[in-house]
């Protein structure tokens, strides 16, 4: 490992830190080195507060050092003006000589601006420095950025024999270790989408009360409006968006409606509406029709499936996954967590 690949992991250790608060914007780290020693760090905190250059200029005891540093950072810094003045002016104006950047940022405002500006101020620069796990941090925020739509994230409880439930019954497949990891991702995204079967059936929350975190916004796909007002989902406690082809639609608390056309793929337009709302991720928990048009239309990220060692022997078949790679497997008390990313995105 080279001195910059050590530096950015450090950077890519400290921007995580901020997983829980940065969002919508990406979390990024910053380390800066005077003669091989660490004098500053820091990260994106909060949204709307300081960026991790910000912070880790701040942290520097004798700003002197600055101009004999190297200051690296996960993420290209800004080159515009939002609710912070651009990172890469202050680097500039502080007179660091030498940047080193993990990734480039997509954002329409910066993508490369920010690297044009340093280096035609002189600067060194130095880009690309493990690129794919700095990409891979921000992924919700690049696939946002980048393909113009959310990060979409399946996930499905199947039997051993590959059925995901009984028609028309609430069925139970995932342990409860299993149900604590599903509220955890649920906590990690920021919204979180069922289909009318499973609203009607299951009345799911789709909450995280097994984990610490916002409730993602409930997204439910009813195209006659025919789901019941008694459902979890219009409790609003938490908000819920619901695509429909009906223009006249009822109020209820803490309820949008989104006009949808039935008559074309709806996969797209979904996307495009949550796009459009600011949403960058999000996890599709059912059913198996939903799930299935998700992967048929290429418009997926990664699938979690958990694969129970009991047999239901008829049911609702699973999904099946195409351009799937299997990147991790795990067991889960008995269970097999089996983790795929697409191949093939759109």
């Amino acid at each position: 490992m080279t001195d910059d690949e050590k530096y950015i992991r450090r950077c890519i250790q400290l921007a995580k830190n901020g997983m829980k608060n940065a969002q919508p914007n990406p979390m990024v780290g910053a380390v800066i080195v005077c003669n091989g020693r660490i004098i500053g760090e820091g990260y994106h905190q909060r949204c709307g507060e300081g960026h991790a250059e910000v912070n880790a200029i701040a942290s520097v005891h004798d700003s002197n050092l600055l101009r004999q540093s190297t200051i690296y950072v996960s993420l290209e810094p800004c080159a515009h003006y939002g609710k912070t003045p651009p990172c890469a002016d202050l680097i500039i104006n502080k007179g660091i000589p030498r940047v080193v950047v993990g990734c480039m940022d997509p954002f329409a405002k910066v993508n490369g601006l920010g690297i044009k500006k340093l280096r035609d101020a002189g600067i060194e620069v130095k880009v690309g420095v493990l690129e794919d796990e700095c990409r891979e941090l921000n992924k919700r925020f690049m696939t946002f950025h980048s393909l113009h739509r959310p990060f979409v994230t399946l996930k499905w409880a199947q039997s051993a024999d590959g059925f995901i439930g009984i028609n028309d019954q609430r069925t139970h497949i995932s342990n409860n270790l299993a149900q604590t990891i599903c509220h955890k991702r649920r906590a990690e995204h920021q919204a979180i989408m069922v289909g009318r079967v499973t609203a009607q059936v299951d009345d799911p929350r789709l909450d995280v009360r097994q984990w610490v975190g916002s409730n993602p916004v409930r997204v439910v796909i009813d195209r006659s409006l025919g789901l019941p007002a008694s459902l979890h989902l219009f409790d609003g406690t938490t908000p819920t968006i619901v695509l429909t082809e009906q223009d006249n639609v009822s109020q209820r608390p803490n309820t949008e409606y989104e006009h949808i056309d039935f008559s074309i793929d709806i996969v797209p337009q979904m996307l495009r509406c949550l796009h459009q709302r600011g949403i960058q991720s999000l996890l599709v928990e059912g059913g198996a029709r939903l799930l299935q048009s998700f992967i048929d239309a290429g418009m997926w990220d990664e699938a979690f499936v958990e694969t129970s060692d009991q047999a239901l022997k008829k049911g609702v078949e699973a999904p099946v996954v195409h351009h799937g790679k299997v990147a991790s497997v795990e067991d889960i008390d008995g269970h097999t967590m089996t983790c795929l990313k697409n191949l093939v995105k759109k």
